[in-house]
């Protein structure tokens, strides 16, 4: 769980809840059914019309990330190549098929599984980078969407706000309906602009930062591998794989 994920959130609802109430508004000056139906249907209206089918589940799946990162272990990893490294010199390159069964990660075993079949370096590092690019660009597919979301998000709330003061200058007759109408009329905004700054934009920023570690580990992966093809000494490819860890 990440803690500062949970924290973020707590605070972002304690301003806004606390904002209003010493500012004299209280809570329910917040609580609009009418609004929230403008801003979070018509936001999700909005990013369904941009987004095909499979990026917006993509997006989906992996929007736990924001408060369960997905576990990286680098040092891990590079521990583990370098005892690959160890067999490879000493047993051929075939002594790592054991290992294939073993190996949890699909990435590392894809890499591990070209080295066994005595792929040639230059061929190994093109099939893993053309791997690394595609995930690499359908998660960042995925994180744009809530970025969408945060951009689609104060639009829609200006909208609920117009719509809001049509309503009001409808019943300028009764002055007694002005102030709340004008009060929920920016309801709206307060929803759109809240959803965008407070949620949208820094989920869609925890999901790159999630997207790039692994992409560091994924590219230290294939420098590893392409090490062992080489038949370089485990001691100089640990040294080399360290430098991801700074």
């Amino acid at each position: 769980m990440d803690i500062l994920s949970v924290i973020g959130l707590v605070l972002a609802f304690c301003a806004v809840v606390g904002g209003a109430v010493l500012r004299g508004a209280g809570i329910m000056a917040l609580i609009s059914i009418e609004a929230f139906i403008i801003v979070g249907v018509g936001t999700c209206a909005a990013i369904c019309v941009q987004t095909p089918l499979t990026v917006m589940r993509h997006a989906l799946s992996i929007l736990p990330w924001v408060m369960k990162p997905p576990q990286l272990d680098p040092e891990s990893l590079i521990k583990k190549m370098v005892e690959w490294s160890n067999v490879a010199r000493k047993q051929g390159l075939l002594g790592l098929e054991p290992q294939l069964e073993r190996e949890q990660d699909d990435f590392v075993r894809k890499a591990l599984q070209l080295v066994v079949d005595g792929g040639e370096p230059d061929s190994i590092r093109s099939v893993m980078e053309v791997e690394l690019n595609t995930r690499e660009h359908a998660d960042t597919l995925g994180a744009k969407v809530f970025e969408g979301m945060g951009i689609y998000s104060p639009t829609l709330g200006i909208i609920g706000a117009v719509l809001g003061l049509i309503s009001v200058m409808q019943n300028l007759a009764d002055p007694s309906k002005l102030g709340q109408g004008i009060a929920s009329a920016f309801t709206a905004t307060i929803y759109g602009v809240s959803f965008a700054n407070l949620f949208f934009l820094p989920i869609s920023a925890k999901l790159k930062v999630a997207i790039q570690a692994q992409t560091q580990v994924r590219e230290m992966t294939i420098e590893g591998m392409i090490s062992i093809a080489q038949g370089e000494n485990p001691r100089s490819i640990e040294a080399k794989l360290q430098g991801y860890l700074h």
